[in-house]
C-alpha cells in the first residue's frame, strides 16, 4: 500500500467536517482537516449561531411592547448596535476556539489555508508551499451566497455575510429574496427599528414550504411593520448621494441605505481542483455523491452543503457520522432524508416536519385528513395584539399516520423537534388525541386538534 501522509484529509472545517474528522482520529487513523477561514464552518462563523444571536437581540423590541400590556414601562430603553457586534464577535471567538480545541483533543492536525486538489489523493495548501497525501479525501467546504452578478449595480449590494458586520445599523433597507434567511433578516432589521422592505420574484414568501405557512406568516410579518413586495425583482441598483436607489421591475423606485440579497447559496466549489482528482459535479453544480456520500473518485468522499442535499447543519454532522460508520467501521450507513423537522427563526418563526399538505396529497393514494387551527395566543390576546398562531397536521387518510406537522407562532421550533419524534415513528392521529393537554398552552393544540378541514378550503 502507498505510503501517505495521513489515513484522512478533510477539506473545511465546519460542523461536518469536524465530526467526520475527530470521530476517525479517536479512532487511532492519522486525520488532518484544512480551513481557509475560521474553524466552526458556517453555521458557527457566517450562518445560523450568530444569526439566532441578532434574531434574539431584535425580538426585544417586539418582548418590551407586549410587556407594556402587562404593566411595564420601558420608556428609555435603546439599543447598542456596536456593543451587540463587539459581545456577538466575542462569542463567536469562543466558540470557533471550542472547535478547534476539540480537533486538538482527538488528536487532528488543523491545516490553515485553502486546500486544492492535484491529484485524487493529494492536495495543496495554497500560498504555504505545502503538499499533503492522503488515502482518503473528505470535503465538506460548504456553501456561498449567490447574487446576480450581471445586475447593474450589484457591486454596491451586500449578502447574508457582510450583513454580520456592517459597521453601524441602517435606517432602511431592503432585502432581496424569499427563502428563510431573506425572510429571517428581515424580522431581524424590523425587530431592531430598521425601516425593512422584502422584495420577491415568486407569488408568495418561503416556496417549498406550505401553502398555509406560506400565506399565514406573509400576514405576519407585516404585522411587525414589514413592507412585503410580491412578483418583483431588481431591475438595477443606483447610488446617488442619499443612498442606493432600487429600480424594480413593476417601475417602483425604492431608496434605502443598504440592499442585502438573500437569493440563495450555491456549493462551494469553485477552484477546488476537482476535475484534476475525477470528481464530478451534477446538473446543480453540487458534488455528486451516491447514497453513501461518496464521489465519483473511489476514494474520495463529500458531505454537507457542498453536496447540495438537503442543507442543514444537523444534517451534515449526521452524514459525518454516517461517512465514518461506513468507511472507517466497516458497517455501511446512509442518513434518511425523511421527515427531517426545520424551523426558519422569522418573526414570528417556523416548525415544520414532514409532507407539506400538496406534497402530501401526491404521495398519499387515497387522499389526506387535514386539521388546522389559527388562534390568537393567550399570552397576545391580553393585550389586545391581533397576532395568530397557524398549527396544521397532515395525516394519511388510509394509515391515519401524522406525515406533516406545520407550525407558525412563538416557540414553534422548540416545539417542532418534539412533533419530529412522533412524526419519524409513525404515529397516527388516534395516539396524538389519545396524548393528554398540557394546559394552558399553545402546544395543547396540537392533540386536540379534532375537525377536519374540508378540501373547498384547503389552501395546500
Amino acid at each position: 500500500m502507498a505510503d501517505y501522509d495521513y489515513d484522512l484529509f478533510v477539506i473545511g472545517a465546519g460542523s461536518g467536517g469536524v465530526r467526520a474528522a475527530r470521530l476517525t482520529a479517536l479512532d487511532g487513523k492519522r486525520v488532518a482537516v484544512a480551513e481557509e477561514f475560521r474553524v466552526g464552518g458556517t453555521c458557527v462563523i457566517r450562518g445560523c449561531v450568530p444569526k439566532k444571536f441578532m434574531v434574539m437581540a431584535s425580538e426585544v423590541s417586539h418582548a418590551l411592547e407586549i410587556a407594556e400590556g402587562y404593566g411595564w414601562s420601558f420608556a428609555d430603553a435603546t439599543f447598542d448596535w456596536p456593543k451587540f457586534l463587539e459581545a456577538k464577535d466575542v462569542e463567536i471567538a469562543r466558540l470557533s476556539g471550542i472547535y478547534a480545541a476539540n480537533l486538538g483533543k482527538a488528536g487532528v492536525e488543523l491545516v490553515h489555508g485553502r486546500a486544492v486538489l492535484k491529484d485524487a489523493h493529494t492536495v495543496e495548501i495554497i500560498g504555504k508551499d505545502r503538499t499533503i497525501t492522503a488515502e482518503k479525501i473528505l470535503i465538506a467546504t460548504g456553501g456561498r451566497p449567490w447574487k446576480p452578478e450581471n445586475l447593474p449595480g450589484i457591486e454596491h449590494a451586500i449578502t447574508s455575510e457582510e450583513a454580520f458586520h456592517l459597521p453601524e445599523l441602517p435606517k432602511r433597507i431592503l432585502i432581496a429574496g424569499g427563502g428563510y434567511i431573506a425572510v429571517e433578516f428581515a424580522g431581524i432589521f424590523a425587530g431592531l427599528g430598521v425601516e425593512t422592505t422584502l422584495i420577491y420574484r415568486g407569488p408568495n414568501i418561503l416556496r417549498g414550504f406550505d401553502d398555509d405557512v406560506r400565506a399565514h406568516l406573509a400576514g405576519e410579518i407585516e404585522k411587525r411593520g414589514i413592507k412585503v413586495v410580491l412578483g418583483c425583482q431588481h431591475e438595477k441598483i443606483e447610488k446617488t448621494e442619499t443612498g442606493l436607489v432600487n429600480h424594480l421591475e413593476n417601475g417602483m423606485k425604492l431608496e434605502t441605505d443598504v440592499v442585502m440579497f438573500a437569493t440563495g447559496r450555491i456549493p462551494y466549489v469553485k477552484d477546488l481542483g476537482l476535475e484534476s482528482a475525477g470528481v464530478d459535479l451534477n446538473d446543480a453544480g453540487a458534488i455528486r455523491v451516491d447514497e453513501y456520500s461518496k464521489t465519483t473518485a473511489d476514494n474520495i468522499w463529500a458531505i454537507g452543503d457542498v453536496t447540495d442535499r438537503m442543507n442543514l447543519t444537523p444534517v451534515a454532522i449526521r452524514e459525518a457520522v454516517a461517512f465514518h460508520q461506513t468507511v472507517y467501521r466497516d458497517n455501511p450507513q446512509h442518513f434518511d432524508y425523511e421527515a427531517v423537522a426545520t424551523a426558519v427563526f422569522s418573526q414570528p418563526p417556523v416548525g415544520v416536519v414532514g409532507l407539506s399538505e400538496a406534497e402530501a396529497r401526491r404521495s398519499c393514494s387515497n387522499g389526506v385528513d387535514v386539521y388546522v387551527t389559527r388562534f390568537r395566543p393567550m399570552k397576545y390576546a391580553f393585550t389586545g395584539s391581533d397576532e395568530r398562531v397557524l398549527m396544521k397536521l397532515v395525516v394519511d387518510a388510509d394509515s391515519q399516520r401524522v406525515v406533516g406537522v406545520h407550525i407558525v407562532g412563538p416557540d414553534s421550533p422548540e416545539m417542532i423537534q418534539l412533533a419530529a419524534i412522533a412524526v419519524k415513528a409513525g404515529l397516527t392521529k388516534a395516539q396524538w388525541d389519545a396524548t393528554c393537554a398540557v394546559h394552558p398552552t399553545m402546544a395543547e393544540e396540537l392533540v386536540t386538534l379534532k375537525e377536519k378541514q374540508s378540501p373547498a378550503t384547503s389552501a395546500g
